[in-house]
């Protein structure tokens, strides 16, 4: 079963679905009772999880996002879930290159004056020179570090655990107060949850960048809030989510925020048909299908 957005991209793509497709965008029409292989629709609200429970006869889940805590409680005992690894990171890497350099040469600034006539010139820092920690060293992690190779900046890539190229998590009480940025690009789960919180943020040092790419909840928002101003922070993900009007976080000092953007471009659908086109063909002939987060 396939959004109709996917199964329309898959079509134009050529790609074809050895088995019966069904096409469903969700309520008000029922889930079919029948689903055995299930693709939700992209940023779809819980509905898209819970309908889980009214398909008896699901095998697999295959989300198209590379986030997958929010499908985790409403998985069905026996339901294999697999999330869209590879899809986002090019994107997501894209976006968090944009965050930075904005951030960094105050490019939200300058874009907040054209409204009133202001030419804001300044000396705004660059990006050369700089140390990158980023704090992920999967899919995202790397495409980051990979496309920061040319902008003649030091990056370091830090994962749970150490491995030939990679620091350990437990190694940030000494790489924070060294770095100038630092990327949160890690899953959420019970070892991130609010990784970045009051003693993470008092570790770095004064005007240094946190960029978060990662989910909201990786970051204690009350912490953010309380460091707005001696440092900076460019945030495509918050906690809540949507930040709601109001909210104390869209005038903080030195914020930018974009709105849950670093996989939603336009080199999602392709990529996500080509793997939705693979996960089937691997089901449908009993191969193991990839990116398995619960079997």
């Amino acid at each position: 079963m396939l959004p109709n957005e996917i199964a329309a991209q898959m079509e134009a793509l050529g790609l074809r679905v050895d088995h019966p497709v069904v096409v469903w965008d969700g309520p008000p029409d029922p889930a079919p009772a029948g689903c055995r292989f299930y693709v939700p629709a992209y940023m779809a609200g819980e509905w898209a999880m819970t309908a889980m429970a009214d398909m008896p006869l699901l095998e697999v889940c295959q989300l198209p996002t590379a986030g997958y805590e929010h499908a985790l409680m409403h998985l069905p005992p026996g339901v294999t879930l697999c999330n869209a690894a590879g899809v986002h990171d090019t994107s997501t890497a894209e976006l968090a290159v944009g965050l930075i350099l904005a951030r960094l040469r105050c490019l939200d600034d300058g874009a907040r004056a054209m409204s009133s006539g202001r030419f804001r010139h300044g000396r705004f820092e660059a990006l050369a020179d700089k140390h990158v920690v980023i704090i992920g060293a999967g899919g995202i992690g790397r495409a980051l570090a990979r496309r920061l190779e040319g902008f003649e900046c030091h990056v370091t890539l830090v994962a749970r655990t150490s491995r030939d190229g990679v620091r350990a998590r437990e190694e940030l009480p000494d790489l924070l107060p060294v770095a100038d940025v630092v990327v949160l690009a890690v899953p959420l789960d019970e070892t991130t949850r609010g990784l970045v919180d009051a003693t993470f943020l008092k570790r770095m040092k004064d005007g240094s960048l946190l960029v978060n790419v990662a989910r909201g909840a990786v970051a204690d928002t009350d912490a953010l809030l309380a460091e707005a101003g001696r440092l900076q922070f460019a945030l495509d993900v918050t906690d809540p989510e949507p930040l709601p009007p109001g909210h104390p976080l869209w005038q903080s000092p030195g914020v930018l925020i974009s709105p849950h953007v670093g996989g939603n471009t336009s080199a999602f659908l392709p990529r996500v048909a080509r793997l939705v086109d693979e996960q089937a063909r691997r089901w449908i002939s009993g191969e193991s299908v990839l990116h398995v987060i619960v079997s």
